[in-house]
């Protein structure tokens, strides 16, 4: 049955009355219906909207975790590409909202539930790591809503301000990401989640990557990013951190192995863990699957300077959870030679073959797109897509058999 709902600034009223049944391009039944409201101010009317879904086409939920400057716009960015489409703000919506729509997928930062502004988080003496600045119950009424076809209205935090600025619609999409601090911080929430990932960077990478960040980009100084760093780090080993066990796949960053003694953070050196058992998930491999593998690929096939690539893969033990993990340490010289890596690859969810090559020269500017970070956010995002379609394939085969 669809559930249609009308929304206005002063009441929430759910009336419809179904007709007749139609049948969508995804082979989903959609019902056609009446709506009625309650009499109302002439102002009220205007500040309405309606909102139907179709019960059985529920939009996927994706959740991506991990601490402020870690990465996650550039993820963000390359998931939505392998989907289509650019993704951008809300047309004609709040000039600082943090969502971006494309045209399968919508993002949601989920900063935008901080119950605190900047000075009232100063005044009780929290940062935004902490549970205590965020609301929760309302991440979950909204997550689960739009998971079940209904849109909202999305509160909106302002990065710029610090202000909590006036909610925004939010429609349901196709697939919803959320991401951010929390994603897998409240059981409620998590248990919407139909997979999940967090990127885990280690202390001495993240540093490097927030003093280019926040100098380069927001203006900030090397002190007040140093004590940014300082005053968040109880927060994140306390309620951020945990979160990686809940994860179907981590993107571990560390300091190259390649270089003795390397201060400088240049090169990387990038774990890809993937749990075993995840449905409609299977795990990417190297040469044979459940084997223990070193590879060195330089040579005639891919040009490498110093200190060279290494590439490794085998099962693992993650949190009391059988994983398996693909490493690469070193970075390209040539990214068109990445079809070499590529070849050797398997269970990485391309439609042609070179997809994971022409993806990683498509956003040959974004960070990471010479080391390992890139090419597994890129690999990470083609598994997703093919996870939403096997989640829909099985939908109408349940439907035929229903039918049946």
């Amino acid at each position: 049955m669809a559930i249609c709902t009308v929304y206005t600034a002063q009441s929430l009223n759910t009336i419809s009355t179904p007709t007749t049944t139609k049948t969508n391009n995804f082979g989903f039944h959609q019902k056609q219906v009446f709506f009625f409201t309650k009499k109302s101010s002439l102002s009220a009317r205007r500040n309405s909207y309606f909102s139907c879904s179709a019960g059985d086409n529920k939009t996927i939920v994706i959740g991506l975790a991990a601490d402020s400057g870690c990465g996650k716009s550039t993820f963000m960015r390359r998931l939505t590409s392998v989907f289509g489409g650019a993704a951008e703000p809300p047309r004609g919506g709040n000039p600082d909202s943090n969502t971006l729509i494309s045209d399968t997928t919508t993002v949601i930062c989920l900063d935008d539930y901080h119950s605190l502004d900047r000075t009232g988080r100063k005044e009780k003496g929290v940062t935004a790591l902490d549970p205590r600045a965020n609301d929760f119950d309302l991440m979950y009424e909204q997550v689960k809503a739009l998971k079940n076809g209904i849109a909202v209205e999305k509160p909106i935090y302002n990065h710029v301000s610090g202000l909590l600025d006036p909610p925004e619609l939010i429609q349901p999409p196709k697939i919803l990401v959320i991401e951010g601090l929390h994603p897998m911080y409240d059981s409620r929430v998590r248990d919407l989640l139909d997979f999940s990932i967090y990127l885990d960077i280690s202390n001495e990478v993240k540093f490097a990557w927030k003093i280019q960040r926040d100098m380069a980009e927001r203006g900030h100084s090397l002190e007040s990013i140093k004590a940014s760093i300082e005053a968040r780090k109880p927060d994140f080993d306390a309620y951020i951190d945990p979160q990686k066990q809940y994860a179907d796949a981590v993107i571990e960053v560390l300091p190259t192995t390649l270089i003795p003694d390397d201060n400088e953070g240049k090169v990387l050196r990038v774990r890809l863990i993937m749990k075993e058992g995840v449905k409609y998930f299977s795990p990417v491999y190297l040469f044979d699957e459940g084997s223990t593998i070193s590879w060195i690929p330089c040579g005639r096939k891919l040009t490498c300077s110093y200190p060279g690539i290494k590439f490794a893969y085998g099962p693992d033990s993650y949190f009391d959870n059988e994983v398996s993990v693909l490493e690469m340490d070193g970075q390209f010289d040539r990214l068109d030679e990445l079809i070499y890596v590529e070849s050797h690859l398997s269970n990485i969810s391309t439609k042609f073959y070179g997809e994971v090559t022409q993806q990683m020269l498509k956003h040959a500017d974004f960070p990471g797109s010479n080391n390992g970070t890139g090419l597994f956010q890129t690999m990470v995002g083609l598994k997703i897509r093919d996870l939403y379609e096997q989640i829909l394939e099985s939908k109408v085969g349940a439907l035929q058999a229903t039918k049946a």
